[in-house]
């Protein structure tokens, strides 16, 4: 049996069983952001650095010939020592082929500065694990800034344009990658300690923009990402596998996943974001849909999520565990976009569900959602799996408003990757499945009244998957025209 709370104008539930334990942190607009300490203990910002300039090596900055040789031997012009060693980009575009950087070195792209990235397959290496324009690989101390622009040329990558979704080149045919995907990405760091990403444009990845692989000690802040917003894959900050990173002050502004933390050889510990603007046509914030291993103690704080098409994701797909993750004072606008695209305009969707049959069950747990507004044109969607539950998820200060404005087919649940795919399922305020305790304190859904007898449901859950719900001042009713 299905349990739904059908409303007339208004529906006011209030039952008082628990005693929440955690302090009550009051909706104001003034809320400021807690101070966060930076993991950085690089010396890059505290000693003077050498400076090296890419043009005395040679580079002609014309945005025609390739600079890779003279930014190399810039690069490799820097001490072995502990001597941190900027390597500058006067104004100019540089085109290149992959470059690697090494300790102690960072990028200085200077306002009016572009490092290019080339587009041909002969540009990057041999191994598509290195297919990066600035690659990195186990060095300390290493970074971009400047308040230039790095650019992937992501629209040269584009076979067939459309508004539904581009069709890309693909460059499977070397073997080393497969599927539609094989495309280089822009910035990795991978294996490092102590990256340091500021003052800089990350602009067009041809696939994943700022991609952190088993790093240690990362600080990404004050910098901008743009993506076609009909391009797929071209997420912007992807975490993977990495320990202590901040992200803070960030414009993300691109087609697919925006800050994406994943696991896939080891687990991933620390992550703070704060003070961010999304835009995306996929998930805002994702967890997954990688997670092989499992996540703890993450933070999201004062982030606006503008037009999206899902807010905030867990794709718990492959066996790892999630805990300890707070989400606090988000503002969020979630629509449909094309069915082609993962989401259905959810503001949150929190699943568990494995990949194939062969996938483990991961669980979700100790997840507080707190200083939340939504507005929505589809509702919360909260599905644990039959070993996979979901459990101690925690709604405080919660505003949801409910309406639709584009003209996509709603009724649709979206599980995504693998498991059920699209299923029919009529539009609800909060689906629930597979729950072993949830807390809903201080909530308040607003459903648009000339839409009743689509958004007529909610609560939608099934008492044999969900059990120890418990609601403080719920309250569901229509919006005030």
């Amino acid at each position: 049996m299905v349990i739904s709370f059908l409303h007339s104008s208004q529906l006011i539930i209030t039952i008082i069983i628990l005693q929440i334990s955690v302090p009550l942190i009051q909706s104001s607009p003034s809320a400021s952001s807690p101070t966060v300490q930076l993991p950085l203990s690089t010396n890059i910002d505290n000693n003077s650095p050498l400076t090296l300039s890419v043009t005395d090596f040679g580079a002609t900055g014309d945005g025609i010939h390739y600079d890779t040789k003279a930014i190399q031997s810039a690069i490799d012009a820097c001490p072995s020592s502990n001597t941190p060693c900027h390597v500058t980009f006067p104004p100019g575009t540089y085109l290149t082929a992959t470059i690697r950087l090494k300790s102690h070195v960072t990028l200085n792209i200077q306002e009016n500065a572009t490092l290019l990235g080339g587009t041909k397959i002969e540009d990057y290496p041999k191994e598509s694990s290195r297919w990066y324009v600035v690659l990195a690989e186990n060095a300390s101390d290493v970074g971009i800034t400047g308040g230039g622009v790095v650019d992937g040329q992501g629209l040269k990558f584009v076979v067939t344009k459309n508004e539904r979704k581009n069709v890309m080149v693909s460059w499977n045919q070397t073997g080393e990658c497969s599927g539609d995907e094989c495309r280089p990405r822009l910035v990795g760091f991978l294996g490092c300690r102590n990256v340091h990403v500021w003052n800089v444009r990350l602009n067009e990845p041809a696939y994943w923009c700022l991609h952190i692989v088993r790093c240690v000690n990362t600080s990404i802040h004050d910098i901008s990402i743009y993506g076609d917003f009909n391009t797929p894959n071209n997420d912007g900050i992807d975490i993977e596998d990495s320990n202590n990173t901040v992200i803070t002050r960030c414009n993300i502004n691109t087609g697919d996943d925006a800050i994406c933390p994943k696991t896939y050889t080891g687990p991933l510990y620390n992550l703070t974001a704060t003070d961010c603007w999304i835009r995306t046509k996929s998930s805002a914030i994702k967890f997954g849909s990688a997670s092989s291993f499992d996540f703890k103690g993450l933070m999201f704080n004062n982030i606006t999520i503008f037009e999206s098409h899902r807010g905030l994701g867990f794709q718990i797909r492959d066996g790892g565990n999630v805990s300890d993750v707070t989400f606090s004072n988000i503002n969020i606008s979630t629509r449909y976009y094309d069915p082609s695209w993962w989401g259905r305009a959810e503001p949150i969707y929190v699943t568990t569900c494995p990949r194939d049959s062969k996938a483990k069950e991961g669980s979700i747990s100790n997840i507080l959602f707190v200083n939340i507004t939504a507005t929505s044109e589809n509702g919360v969607f909260l599905s644990g799996s039959e070993h996979g539950l979901l459990s101690n998820l925690r709604f405080i200060n919660v505003n949801l408003t409910y309406g639709r404005w584009t003209n996509y087919t709603g009724g649709l649940v979206d599980y995504r990757p693998g498991c059920q795919g699209l299923v029919n399922h009529s539009s609800a305020g909060i689906i629930m499945e597979h729950i072993e305790g949830l807390e809903v304190e201080n909530v308040n859904m607003r459903w648009s009244d000339d839409q009743a007898e689509e958004w007529n449901n909610p609560l939608d859950f099934r008492p044999s998957t969900v059990d120890n719900i418990y609601f403080l001042n719920f309250h569901s009713g229509f919006k005030k025209q």
